[in-house]
């Protein structure tokens, strides 16, 4: 099977994953179980038939609307299943045909992680501790059979007390999820793409408090989640840190 075609089957099983992701991302902050009971229409509470639960396709069909009560869906379903998707496709291509497995299974799993903290702290202004700390084992797991289990433990550490600092130096403005997610960051992602992970993050979270201040989304007393940032500077990393590394600093 060409690399192409086993990439659109990746994508397609990033779609399902991303399904399911969805529901993580509703549930979760909630306190509600993310097995039972099945996908119900958060309008009508009419249960999601397989036929209407297609990653995608169903939104299309439906346009976008129940079809027991015709509430609208929103776009943010399909938004996450397609980045889903995207990102286990993208990863697929870069890990695949060097056969490194172990890095793709890590970043795969991290990647997926990034999504749901993108959108809960998005909308609930928290990073789940029942992602940050699950992820923060998992990501030092990983780092054993690559052999990088002490530089990551200890990236992780100074990742995660770097931004403890901050929260202190601030007063409270740097969360303690973010403290948490930092340190599952590093054991990630290991030295020095973690850095460039929080430096993008740090670029990204202020350029959208200036865009959300002069949209006048945001006062300059509200408080902007900083996980979106650090998600987004997570993934950039992952693709790309080591083309800026080698870019701006020449490091191979």
């Amino acid at each position: 099977m060409s690399l192409a075609a086993s990439a659109v089957m990746v994508f397609i099983l990033g779609t399902i994953l991303g399904s399911f992701l969805n529901v993580v991302i509703y549930r979760l902050p909630r306190g509600l179980s993310i097995v039972r009971p099945g996908s119900r229409c958060p309008h009508c509470h009419t249960l999601i038939r397989p036929r209407d639960n297609i990653p995608l396709v169903s939104f299309l069909i439906l346009r976008g609307r129940c079809r027991a009560c015709r509430a609208p869906i929103s776009w943010r379903y399909p938004l996450v299943e397609a980045a889903s998707g995207g990102l286990l496709a993208g990863l697929w291509i870069r890990f695949a045909p060097t056969g490194a497995w172990v890095p793709l299974a890590a970043t795969a799993l991290f990647a997926l992680m990034l999504v749901v903290v993108f959108f809960i702290d998005l909308d609930h202004q928290i990073v789940p501790n029942a992602i940050t700390y699950p992820g923060l084992v998992a990501g030092l797991l990983f780092a054993i059979p690559q052999g990088r289990l002490v530089p990551s433990a200890l990236v992780a550490a100074g990742a995660g007390a770097l931004f403890l600092m901050i929260a202190v130096v601030s007063g409270g403005g740097m969360g303690g999820g973010d403290i948490k997610l930092a340190a599952m960051m590093g054991a990630f992602l290991g030295w020095p793409l973690t850095a460039v992970a929080l430096l993008l993050a740090f670029v990204t979270g202020a350029v959208a408090g200036v865009l959300l201040i002069a949209l006048k989304r945001r006062s300059r007393k509200d408080p902007i989640p900083f996980g979106p940032s650090l998600a987004a500077g997570g993934v950039i990393a992952m693709f790309a840190g080591q083309s800026l590394l080698r870019w701006y600093f020449g490091i191979p």
